[in-house]
């Protein structure tokens, strides 16, 4: 098992929190999200359900994203 899967799971409640193992869940499988981040316009709205924007990527990310989910649901 690689690194990444001895930590502890983020509190669902901290956004950033969330955000950041995203972003490092991603890494590991060599994909980058530029625009990941927090959606802070969330935090005005009455439902106060905080997001995590994923934001854009180009095809090529795209296709990386779905291969990686591709064999993970393999497994």
């Amino acid at each position: 098992m690689s690194e990444h899967h001895n930590r502890p799971s983020p509190d669902p409640d901290d956004v950033q929190e969330c955000a950041e193992a995203l972003r490092g869940a991603l890494g590991a499988h060599g994909i980058t999200l530029p625009s990941l981040g927090i959606d802070l316009p969330a935090f005005a709205g009455a439902y106060h359900a905080p997001l995590v924007a994923l934001g854009n990527c180009n095809a090529a990310t795209a296709l990386r994203l779905a291969d990686a989910l591709r064999k993970a649901a393999a497994r």
